[in-house]
């Protein structure tokens, strides 16, 4: 009994730190809930377009253009060898221009998206070079355009992989977001940093990565699904 009033005793102080945090826990949730999936959302749609810009223009692409290719591969090998750190801080200028301040959820996803797309322009690209060149040449020999190749053709063989990546992508902005909670981003990382960190409160950043933990299995286990579907 004595054991049950010690442990009561030793826990009491945590439960009512919970209590009170509550509701920054979940509003810091919401916050990074609110960046991952708009900046999936947007590093998926310009990753995209480059990705199709470059498996055009690639040596063995769709129209051939060696030199815009290179242009492109460099541009993307560039944005992906900055730590995103360092380029969020690099880039506060544009993010004030896009969206009119540097601070909050809302000013986090413009680094994050531009982060990512170069990244995930990268993946979209192999999902591409690993279909069957021989439904392409088939296609071709229908009298298919790059359009229709690109649509009817590469994106439907391609769709499953895309899925998978969807997961990485979304799971990599998850540590990208936690990260820009150090530069006044929001979300959980902000959170974990100003409790757990600046004033010691450990079971705040143990709750913070707790439910970044969730975020990801959930993350995996939708993508998981729907690939198998897909299949």
């Amino acid at each position: 009994m004595s054991e049950n009033v010690v442990a009561a005793s030793f826990l009491a102080p945590y439960w009512e730190r919970l209590q009170e945090k509550l509701p920054e826990i979940i509003t810091a949730t919401w916050e990074t809930i609110d960046m991952v999936f708009f900046s999936t959302l947007f590093s998926m749609f310009f990753g995209f377009l480059l990705a199709v810009w470059m498996i055009i223009t690639n040596p063995i692409g769709l129209r051939p253009c060696p030199s815009v290719y290179r242009v492109l591969d460099f541009v993307v090998n560039l944005l992906r060898s900055f730590p995103f750190i360092i380029l969020l801080i690099a880039i506060i200028p544009f993010t004030r221009f896009v969206v009119g301040t540097s601070i909050g959820s809302a000013a986090a996803i413009v680094p994050l998206t531009v982060a990512c797309a170069p990244f995930v322009a990268r993946l979209i690209e192999s999902c591409f070079l690993e279909v069957d060149s021989g439904v392409i040449e088939a296609a071709r020999s229908f009298g298919a355009s790059n359009t229709q190749i690109i649509f009817r053709v590469l994106i439907p063989e391609a769709l499953p992989s895309i899925i998978l990546n969807v997961a990485v992508v979304a799971i990599t902005l998850l540590g990208y977001s936690a990260m820009a909670g150090t530069v006044g981003g929001g979300g959980l990382g902000d959170l974990a940093v100003r409790y757990g960190y600046n004033r010691f409160q450990v079971d705040i950043m143990v709750y913070a990565v707790i439910i970044l933990c969730v975020l990801v299995l959930l993350i995996q286990g939708v993508c998981n699904l729907l690939y198998k579907i897909l299949r």
